[in-house]
């Protein structure tokens, strides 16, 4: 299973375009897979036949995992070639068998709890286990106890081969094991959402949440519970820009053969800001803090059936308003129609999302994990305003916006957070209404 983007970690097999036996050319589609914020088809990586499948339909598969095997020789070449196979390359061969061998999951962690090493109180698995490694406990007699007690080095404190096998190792020699006591932020398992009692009446319709609106409702609670919010809020003058756009916007449109809108707008100046305030385009890996170089602004977008997803315009810092432009049209039409490709999701380090489509004022989005702030733009209105002029204060219109950015208070504090967006807002006043097309 490919990674279908930085926050990406499982995703579900929607298709099989082929069957077992089944002789398949490279890039040839083998399977189309499903996550909230892109369905993709995923092709082979080479030419050769399909051996084995290991997922069935709607089967939700960890990122990384094996999910078919495909020979690229036929089996008589095979059979010979593994007769003359000396012992590394036979222990290699039986290693990537072992791997590939499918585990379910229920009946792994069922066969651990049934045979604990160190009998306890009735234990329920509180992260995700691979089949492999569930298969490794229950041939080595770790109990699902234990598996709990095991700190692992994958994201979110997840158990990889590694952690199982040395934790065996250390085990057999009689050494201590690390256990999650270790200070690690992002290791710590949140605890699972409360369940709330709702009563039901017979007029009421009980509404199935659909597999993106699902995924969506996890991620969110994921990022509230890993992330401390906090939301500033600042009101910005754009009178000069709304001016701008307004003289340019058919000149523009007949030019380059694209629609002038505010986003590019609020990305050339987000882009510019994180040049100033580099941390803002970071993510944290437990005490640790990942500067990203490249500022890869992500772009809220709503979609026809009413879910978002977040196409990413890459290296913003480097392109003019036009090509903002042009890249941010050309993907959230691509969005619209259901055509955006895995890459269009990938590698986001600070997003925007735009409550003004809606004609909504102010906004406190959610940080869309695993970044560390994003920006919510609301609806420009027309205000009257107070101005200093050479013979005194004076009453004017002028065009207002709010700006709102939400940040994880874990390395971001209220003065670094205040600052950035005070200068995305003074970037935004400062727009110069002669500037050219």
């Amino acid at each position: 299973m490919p990674k279908l983007g930085e926050s990406v970690q499982e995703a579900t097999i929607t298709k099989w375009f082929i069957k077992e036996g089944d002789r398949i050319e490279e890039d040839e589609p083998l399977f189309e897979v499903a996550t909230d914020k892109v369905d993709s088809e995923i092709p082979s990586p080479v030419d050769g036949i399909v051996k084995k499948i290991f997922y069935p339909l709607n089967a939700l598969v960890p990122v990384g995992e094996i999910v078919a095997v495909i020979t690229t020789e036929d089996d008589d070449s095979s059979e010979k070639t593994n007769e003359v196979v000396n012992e590394p390359e036979k222990t290699k061969v039986q290693e990537q068998k072992a791997k590939a061998e499918p585990v379910t999951v229920s009946s792994a962690v069922q066969a651990i709890e049934e045979k604990p090493v160190v009998q306890s109180e009735e234990t329920k698995a509180t992260r995700f286990y691979s089949p492999l490694v569930l298969s490794i406990a229950n041939s080595e007699q770790v109990s699902l106890t234990e598996l709990e007690t095991i700190e692992g080095s994958g994201l979110n404190n997840r158990l990889q081969k590694k952690d199982i096998l040395n934790y065996i190792e250390a085990r057999k020699s009689g050494n201590s094991v690390k256990t999650p006591s270790t200070p690690n932020v992002q290791a710590k398992e949140t605890p699972a959402p409360a369940k709330v009692s709702v009563s039901v009446s017979a007029s009421d319709q009980i509404i199935e949440m659909d597999r993106v609106r699902k995924i969506i409702a996890d991620h969110m609670v994921m990022s509230k519970q890993v992330s401390p919010h906090v939301t500033a809020v600042v009101e910005a003058d754009v009178t000069n820009l709304v001016l701008w756009r307004t003289k340019v916007k058919d000149e523009f449109a007949s030019k380059y053969g694209d629609k002038i809108t505010y986003m590019p707008v609020f990305i050339e100046a987000v882009a510019r800001a994180i040049t100033e305030f580099p941390l803002l385009n970071s993510s944290v890996d437990g005490y640790k803090i990942i500067m990203h170089k490249d500022i890869n602004i992500a772009v809220a977008v709503a979609k026809p059936d009413g879910n978002l997803v977040v196409p990413v315009i890459k290296n913003a810092e480097q392109k003019n308003l036009v090509g903002l432009t042009k890249n941010m049209n050309q993907l959230a039409e691509a969005a619209r129609k259901n055509k955006l490709g895995v890459e269009d999701y990938q590698g986001g380090t600070f997003t925007i999302t735009n409550f003004g489509s809606f004609r909504n004022l102010i906004g406190t989005p959610i940080i869309n994990q695993p970044q560390v702030a994003i920006l919510a733009t609301g609806s420009i209105e027309k205000k009257p305003a107070v101005m200093e002029t050479p013979t005194g204060d004076a009453i004017v219109v002028r065009h207002k916006m709010f700006l709102s950015l939400s940040y994880d208070h874990r390395i971001i504090d209220g003065a670094l957070g205040g600052a950035f967006l005070r200068r995305i807002a003074d970037i935004l006043e400062e727009f110069s209404i002669n500037r050219e097309v």
